[in-house]
């Protein structure tokens, strides 16, 4: 009886480390850490379901049915940024961007964008906190609108408190012009791997943005994200926009009410 009782033991702890390792799989970007149990509550579909979100069939209307906090969060991203309506920024939120670091760096296409996750990320201060750059993803339309308009495309750059687990994502709009080399490394080399500094990514002014608190623009649409969109754009060449449009044209959520939140600016 002491020998079946013992296997058995040893059968769950395994499944339990399974499990935590899937979980460790599924942290920031796709879903915070701190909100990951909550997250496991909201989703009404099974673990292993063939039903899955995207932007198409089971699009940003049907979210929802994935998260709650999707259709129910006050909080919520991308949001249209009308400048004239934006207040004083609080200093305290200033933002302090540590990217230069050559790494190497690998490229996916994770269903929902085109995903580079460094080696070694480099930083944020922000708040006197350390944010780690986890991954940057592109958009084929910039998700937040500024005065309605939407950029031609956009690159989220993800970090994250590594001891509260908070996210803090820094926004870089593209508009069509020069070629940018980064994007042509990303393009060519889908499934593989390139050698990148972050810090390449970013205009040359950094230091003027827009900053509020709002989500995840994808499920589980978690919210508590600090949210900064620089207001310089970058450049990439029109086709280079048209070679990532072959993998995402329409890969960005409606914006959403701005409910009761401010949007600060510098």
């Amino acid at each position: 009886m002491k020998k079946t009782i013992l296997a058995m033991s040893a059968v769950a702890a395994l499944l339990m480390s399974g499990c935590a390792s899937d979980e460790a799989k599924a942290t920031a970007p796709e879903a915070a850490p701190a909100h990951a149990e909550k997250a496991a509550e909201e989703t009404k579909y099974p673990v292993g379901h063939e039903k899955h979100w995207d932007y198409v069939e089971h699009g940003p209307a049907h979210w929802e049915e994935f998260s709650k906090t999707c259709g129910k969060g006050h909080h919520q991203s991308p949001v249209n940024i009308i400048p004239g309506k934006s207040v004083e920024m609080n200093h305290t939120y200033d933002l302090s961007m540590h990217e230069d670091i050559h790494t190497s760096a690998t490229v996916i296409d994770n269903g929902h964008s085109i995903k580079v996750t460094p080696k070694t990320g480099g930083s944020i201060t922000l708040h006197g906190e350390t944010f780690n750059l986890l991954q940057f993803h592109f958009h084929g339309k910039s998700e937040h609108t500024v005065n309605g308009k939407r950029y031609d495309m956009v690159v989220h750059m993800v970090h994250q408190n590594p001891e509260t687990k908070q996210l803090a994502v820094v926004a870089v709009f593209f508009k069509e012009g020069k070629e940018d080399p980064i994007l042509n490394d990303v393009i060519k080399n889908v499934g593989g791997s390139i050698e990148v500094d972050p810090q390449d990514l970013l205009p040359k002014d950094t230091a003027h943005y827009y900053h509020y608190i709002g989500s995840l623009t994808t499920p589980p649409c978690s919210e508590n994200v600090q949210w900064y969109l620089l207001k310089e754009p970058v450049e990439a060449s029109k086709e280079q926009i048209e070679a990532f449009r072959k993998y995402y044209v329409d890969n960005e959520r409606p914006v959403q009410e701005l409910n009761d939140r401010k949007v600060e600016s510098n």
